[in-house]
């Protein structure tokens, strides 16, 4: 299947699922239906060619699976009026059946993946699912798990969401902020987990940055006046736009400092640039503007010696008082350490330590030991710094990663400095 067909049906998937749930009011149901037509699509479209009207031929087949899958439960006499209702539907105009949504259903269907219900992991997966159009088979490998579990948390995701009652209408104001905060997170988990992935023998999985960005415009596109939404979109293009240059043939990792810059994507650059630009001046800033603006900074420096730490420490202060999670403070050390040394750097290491424990949460063990064990590489102390990037190597389950933090323990020996290397997040 080329890119461009892949592209259409994913673009089309939430337009096609809106508009069955809209009328049958199942979305568990309607979600199997789409997933079934989108397969027939990738399926028929590649050598009888891209019908006329792509989101049309989809709603039919999504219509017509509907009703078998409706029809296949007799136990239930009110599925069976349903489908009655819609064969009657079927046999309408076309224009009125099958006629494209005027209106967009992604942040409709974005909100309700997202549902309180439903936790952290399986938002991610329905979402990818849902408002994506992968796979099971693709959202399983990219998550590095079997296409059988990944099938089980989906299918338990939308049982959670048919027990609460859900319906395909926008939640009251009070519900979505905090929906919308959950939609901007797992648009964030994906990227995160794409542009360094938790498992396996790359570094990136560029099906989910991809995805995460394409979904991040989309939603930008339903809330163009949302600061925050833009500034999680120039976030990933600022970030994205380094993927290039942070591997060598090889498959071995190139540390920010290292990177040859001319690989950079000037594209992504001006436009994350533009974007975080055109929300800046604004009165409320908040934690993705943020962490644009640090991106932006790096973006702009033509070397890394003309990097401004200083604005970047500054930065990630104001980030922490606004979520003061451990990453933003491990980040906050690596810019301390980078503007005003590294005896500075450990010092406040130190400091958070005492204070929130980071080398003891395991989401951030890892870094802490690696921040760590580069600080103490700069002070002169090579042998402490040799065995905290061996044991950091222990803790990651992604391979590109292991083998650098390993090659930094050996080479920890041989010298008292090198440049530190900065988690890019």
């Amino acid at each position: 299947m080329s890119p461009d067909v892949e592209h259409l049906l994913r673009t089309e998937a939430p337009q096609v699922l809106g508009a069955l749930v809209r009328r049958f009011g199942r979305f568990d149901v309607a979600e199997d239906a789409v997933q079934e037509a989108l397969l027939a699509a990738s399926r028929a479209w590649p050598a009888g060619g891209v019908p006329q009207d792509p989101r049309g031929w989809l709603i039919r087949i999504g219509y017509r699976r509907m009703v078998d899958l409706l029809r296949s439960d007799q136990a239930r006499r009110r599925r069976e009026q349903e489908a009655g209702m819609a064969e009657l539907a079927m046999r309408e105009p076309a224009r009125q059946a099958y006629r494209p949504q005027e209106t967009d259903d992604s942040l409709a269907l974005l909100l309700l993946c997202c549902h309180p219900a439903l936790s952290t992991a399986s938002q991610v997966a329905l979402t990818l699912r849902a408002v994506g159009g992968l796979t099971t088979a693709e959202i399983a490998h990219a998550y590095g798990t079997t296409e059988s579990t990944m099938g089980t948390r989906i299918s338990r995701a939308k049982q959670h969401l048919a027990r609460a009652g859900t319906r395909f209408t926008p939640p009251a104001d009070a519900d979505r902020d905090s929906r919308m905060a959950a939609v901007t997170q797992v648009l964030y988990l994906i990227f995160n987990e794409g542009y360094t992935a938790s498992s396996g023998d790359e570094l990136a999985r560029v099906d989910l940055t991809r995805e995460a960005i394409r979904l991040a415009r989309m939603l930008r596109d339903s809330l163009p006046g949302d600061a925050e939404v833009t500034g999680l979109l120039a976030l990933m293009l600022l970030t994205e736009s380094r993927c290039a240059a942070r591997t060598r043939g090889d498959k071995e990792l190139v540390p920010l400092d290292e990177q040859d810059r001319t690989r950079w994507d000037p594209a992504l650059i001006r436009e994350g640039t533009t974007l975080i630009d055109s929300v800046w001046s604004r009165r409320e800033v908040g934690p993705y503007q943020l962490q644009a603006a640090i991106a932006a900074v790096h973006a702009a420096a033509a070397a890394p010696e003309r990097t401004d730490w200083q604005q970047i420490a500054a930065l990630y202060l104001w980030l922490e008082r606004l979520t003061p999670t451990a990453p933003v403070r491990l980040s906050r050390v690596v810019a301390v350490a980078r503007a005003y040394g590294p005896v500075r750097g450990l010092a406040l290491l130190d400091d958070l330590n005492r204070q929130h424990g980071l080398d003891q949460e395991p989401l951030t063990r890892r870094r802490e030991r690696t921040v760590r064990a580069h600080l103490l590489q700069m002070t002169g102390d090579t042998a402490g710094a040799a065995a905290l990037y061996r044991e950091a190597a222990a803790m990651t389950g992604n391979q590109v990663e292991r083998r650098y933090l390993l090659a930094r323990a050996e080479a920890a020996r041989g010298t008292s400095g090198g440049r530190l290397w900065l988690h890019e997040s």
